[in-house]
């Protein structure tokens, strides 16, 4: 019989992306990144801008100087980037809806969680630290911890590894295309949060198992009712 994914007892761990997942701020790093390249010179929309903020901020610079800048000046300008960015965010700072509740019933539960996020560990300690939530996760892969970015499998393969949980009995919580398909290419089912992109977007992605709006939806809220 096939398994039925929308049940918790195919899994053992749940791993979540920040920028977009746990929090919805994916607009100001796309407006930060956009006043900051565009004051570099690249003469880039909103839009590419937007296509462009997936990966590590020194391969993104790369991606749109190809050979222009040095690594040290890669890393002054993406650390310049992140505090513009904190500075912005941090009046609005607020988890996406349900999520800590959700959170709070799955560690009571029992179950294993895990960060996988494309941030540097400056930016994740910022979202924790303000928000309170570090105990509930017992692994945490930031963009310091991988050598390949998403859609490599890298960061949610690092996840599984430090929860000794198999890949295929994770949930991947994500926002993004790329991060979908990170997950499938790490053998993971995925449930896509609509903060950025719509779910016609993902129609490439057969590890898709649903999509929700915030972490009360009736998705989530089926999923907690199963176990």
């Amino acid at each position: 019989m096939e398994k039925d994914h929308h049940s918790l007892d195919n899994y053992s761990a749940f791993l979540f992306d920040l920028n977009g997942t746990m929090i919805d701020d994916m607009h100001y790093h796309v407006m930060t990144w956009f006043r900051i390249l565009n004051e570099l010179g690249a003469k880039v929309s909103m839009e590419r801008t937007r296509e462009e903020c997936y990966g590590k901020n020194t391969e993104l610079l790369e991606r749109i100087f190809p050979g222009r800048f040095t690594l040290e000046e890669k890393n002054r300008i993406s650390w310049e980037k992140e505090k513009q960015y904190q500075k912005e965010f941090a009046p609005v700072l607020k988890l996406t809806v349900g999520l800590q509740d959700f959170l709070k019933q799955l560690s009571e539960k029992g179950f294993k969680l895990a960060i996988g996020s494309g941030a540097i560990r400056f930016n994740i300690d910022f979202i924790l630290d303000e928000t309170g939530i570090r105990n509930y996760f017992n692994a945490i892969v930031s963009a310091d911890d991988v050598d390949r970015s998403k859609p490599d499998p890298e960061t949610w393969i690092r996840c599984a590894e430090i929860l000794n949980i198999q890949p295929v009995e994770c949930l991947v919580f994500e926002d993004t295309p790329k991060g979908v398909e990170s997950a499938r290419n790490a053998d993971m089912k995925a449930i896509v949060i609509t903060t950025m992109y719509q779910p016609e977007e993902f129609s490439l992605y057969d590890n898709v198992i649903g999509f929700i709006n915030d972490f009360t939806d009736i998705t989530v809220i089926n999923l907690l009712k199963a176990v």
